[in-house]
């Protein structure tokens, strides 16, 4: 796959390149949209190890939830693999963006594996904010879905003090040792909406039940949620790029909905789009989660352009800026070859991620 220095489209020029539009029928473009700054790191960081250390390199579980970065990366000489032990002794792994428990690391430790820790800096964030809390014993209520890679993780971190709430109904089945010392923490790829209304529903249980000292769902998450919430209302159908197990994907489908979408729908590429979909819509919706490429936006919007979607308005509701620098591991390796070692977020995208 060429790098997006090349001659890469954009999602504008798409739509501007294709056929004339059809007479009142539009795109309502989302923005903020795809990769977010963790997703970035992860990503780049997995590209940079291999290569200055050479192929392979091992991947603890998806180094994000997109089918086709990991098929790319696959490619490239990255071996996905679901536990350490899968991992020869002695070799490179990275951890993914989503987080892993200590218990993770400790098995990595004991087979002498070289880690990259490719967590994303927001879930790190809520990991400590797991040690903290179960330091001073309280109960920690997660919101989150059991049994998701990062849910896993920040419950590894305190396992005897923390239970998952996976939705506003799991609230009745909450057992705490001692109602005044309760905390929520949250996984940051929920429904900010869901979120709250399982905050509201635990506080009526446990009245003087505290908050984390900051937002946990993450800023990415939020906005694209914002941006969804304001361009349904306005769309017949609104088309998520996205894969089946992206949390905060199949939240948008769901927000969507929730927000005035007529419908909605999740594809990981274009060619999944149903035709039928399309049928007497004169206005869709186009997004994509923050684990997604531009160049999947690009191929949604000249399917839509080729049916006569070629109008695209876009619907900004922010502006992001966000850098977080490379896992230190890798940082220290790379800064011992020389200057200009440490690419910027402007530098090489060799999936070809457009910025938004």
């Amino acid at each position: 796959m060429p790098d997006a220095s090349s001659a890469t489209p954009t999602a504008a020029s798409v739509a501007s390149a294709s056929a004339a539009p059809a007479a009142g029928k539009r795109v309502l473009l989302a923005a903020p949209r795809g990769y977010c700054a963790g997703v970035d790191r992860a990503v780049v960081a997995v590209e940079k190890a291999l290569e200055h250390y050479g192929a392979p390199v091992y991947v603890r579980k998806e180094i994000v939830h997109n089918k086709y970065v990991v098929e790319t990366l696959s490619e490239r000489g990255a071996i996905f693999v679901d536990e350490t032990d899968e991992v020869p002794e002695g070799a490179r792994v990275v951890f993914s963006a989503h987080g892993v428990s200590p218990a993770v690391k400790a098995a990595a430790a004991e087979r002498n594996l070289d880690t990259i820790d490719a967590t994303c800096p927001l879930v790190t964030k809520v990991h400590k904010e797991a040690v903290r809390f179960a330091k001073d014993d309280y109960d920690i209520l997660l919101i989150g879905h059991d049994g998701h890679e990062e849910v896993e993780g920040t419950a590894g971190e305190a396992p005897d003090h923390v239970q998952v709430v996976n939705s506003p109904d799991a609230v009745d089945d909450v057992v705490v040792r001692d109602p005044s010392k309760v905390v929520w923490i949250s996984q940051t790829t929920l429904s900010v909406d869901e979120t709250m209304e399982t905050v509201r529903r635990l506080r009526e249980k446990f009245p003087t039940l505290q908050d984390p000292p900051s937002d946990d769902i993450c800023y990415a998450t939020q906005n694209r949620q914002v941006a969804v919430k304001k361009l349904a209302p306005d769309a017949d159908v609104v088309i998520v790029v996205g894969s089946a197990n992206s949390s905060n994907s199949v939240r948008l489908v769901e927000v969507a909905l929730q927000a005035g979408a007529r419908a909605s729908y999740r594809v990981d590429h274009a060619k999944e789009i149903d035709e039928t979909w399309l049928e007497g819509a004169t206005s869709v919706g186009v997004t994509s989660g923050a684990s997604v490429p531009e160049i999947l936006v690009d191929d949604v919007l000249a399917y839509l352009a080729a049916r006569g979607f070629g109008e695209v308005q876009e619907v900004r509701t922010a502006t992001e800026d966000l850098m977080f620098s490379l896992p230190r591991e890798l940082r220290a390796d790379l800064g011992a070859t020389g200057p200009g070692a440490r690419p910027g977020r402007g530098g090489r995208r060799s999936l070809s991620v457009q910025p938004v």
